[in-house]
């Protein structure tokens, strides 16, 4: 892969590559990065970030990603790049495809992994996202519809490439509405064209024994990690050879490709719009936060859809359509709260600090009338709630005004008002339900009869006269 680069590189004057990390075992991690002038210096470009295989045992993300190289080193297409740098990582798990397995050199896995940041391959990639800070991203991965599971239930998934947008209820709403009302659509009619079967992502196990939905809301994923930065976000997913290796890797390639291409082609055509959208969602992160709300927790609800779900029957051997009456499309706030101004992070708390650090989060000296505003959670008692069929901390809380003296050298202070700053609060609030506090590695902040070491700084904004 690596020399197929380096070859493409020394061939194509719009080309530049680079090193932006080495895995867990020490393999290089190359962005490639397409542009008909500086990348990233004109600000009226839209800037496209797409990388695949994450997960070591999707190898043909990483083959289309690569096909979508060649596409764009053809003088044909270099048209493209009036409108568009357009960033490509072909594999950011070299490690997992050495031995084709899903998680990293570390055992982690790394689609699980872009809130806490503690491998070297997804702090490679926010590193590279904060550089330039992409409009546009596209995560690739594959899907496997070959389980015991579904043969029982004589079918299985039938769709080549598969398609998601940000679910997340703080995640823009236009930017959510233009991703599903204009782009996908654009991506799948043209998927069709090409004669892949093509259809929304939405997960969810054989027909009455699991839910669908329009997969998880959760930030720690390549797509809503950065949509939470109000970026325009999407997840690609082939489906795997039955050998999850490399069985009809030629249309697996293909497929990938062309959902790559679609999208590429989409963004250029629509690049005013899209960086407007955007330029817009972001502006608003960086307005004050009173006023502003934040989701703690929420739910995957009915909006009385039936999902019409293709399907191939292994015993006609044809495909067919399975009607799944408990769809939940619709993610739905249950408990919100207001944005405070910011966050004082103890400074005696090494991993929080670090977590900071990793995530490139900006502070800004501790207000002076911080003690005046200040208010402490206190945790009641801790109990449990359903996330996705997993079993989240669900913290009981009392809040308190903080009395004590406020010291600038015992505190780090992260306003809300930057380009992360609902990243920042859904992390660091103790009710969350995509907490830090849910990892088990942040455990220790939430302790019944504890104070909750992290202050809120609400301070109100002056009254409208």
């Amino acid at each position: 892969m690596q020399q197929q680069i380096r070859s493409l590189d020394s061939l194509t004057p719009q080309l530049s590559t680079r090193l932006i990390g080495q895995s867990a075992q020490g393999r290089d991690l190359t962005v490639m990065l397409f542009s008909d002038g500086v990348f990233g210096s004109d600000r009226h470009k839209l800037k496209v970030l797409i990388f695949a295989q994450q997960h070591g045992n999707e190898q043909s993300g990483k083959e289309g990603v690569l096909r979508a190289a060649k596409w764009l080193a053809d003088s044909a297409n270099v048209q493209i790049l009036k409108s568009l740098d357009i960033a490509l990582v072909p594999q950011l798990n070299p490690d997992g495809s050495e031995v084709n397995q899903r998680r990293n050199g570390r055992q982690a896995d790394l689609n699980r992994n872009h809130l806490v940041l503690t491998e070297p391959e997804t702090q490679a990639i926010h590193r590279l996202f904060d550089e330039f800070g992409f409009h546009l991203t596209l995560d690739v991965h594959e899907y496997y519809p070959y389980g015991e599971e579904w043969k029982k239930t004589g079918y299985r998934r039938n769709t080549d490439v598969a398609l998601g947008s940000c679910t997340h209820p703080d995640v823009d709403l236009a930017l959510r509405e233009f991703s599903n009302q204009k782009v996908l659509p654009f991506l799948m009619d043209r998927l069709r064209q090409f004669g892949f079967k093509s259809f929304v992502y939405c997960p969810g196990g054989p027909s009455g024994e699991d839910y669908f939905r329009h997969s998880t809301f959760d930030i720690n994923d390549g797509r809503q990690s950065f949509g939470i930065q109000q970026t325009l976000s999407f997840i690609q997913e082939g489906m795997n050879g039955e050998d999850l290796f490399e069985e009809n890797m030629e249309f697996r390639a293909q497929g990938q490709f062309r959902g790559i291409q679609s999208l590429l082609l989409f963004a250029c055509q629509n690049a005013d719009e899209i960086l407007q959208a955007v330029t817009q969602a972001r502006q608003k992160m960086l307005e004050p936060a009173s006023g502003r709300k934040l989701t703690l927790q929420a739910e995957h609800q009915h909006n009385n859809q039936e999902l019409h779900l293709p399907l191939f029957s292994y015993r006609t051997g044809h495909d067919t359509l399975v009607v799944v009456n408990d769809y939940r499309p619709v993610v739905k706030a249950t408990a919100i709260t207001n944005l405070p101004e910011g966050y004082l992070i103890p400074v005696e708390n090494k991993a929080l600090l670090d977590w900071a650090e990793r995530q490139q989060l900006l502070h800004t000296p501790l207000p002076q009338d911080a003690a005046a505003w200040c208010e402490q959670y206190f945790v009641a008692k801790v109990d449990s709630i359903d996330f996705e069929g997993d079993m989240v901390i669900d913290p009981q809380i009392e809040t308190y005004k903080v009395k004590q003296k406020i010291e600038g050298d015992d505190y780090v202070f992260f306003p809300v008002s930057q380009p992360k700053g609902l990243l920042i609060a859904i992390s660091l609030e103790p009710q969350s339900m995509l907490g830090l506090a849910t990892y088990e590695s942040y455990r220790d902040l939430v302790e019944v009869g504890q104070f909750y070491p992290i202050l809120r700084f609400v301070k109100p904004s002056p009254k409208k006269p």
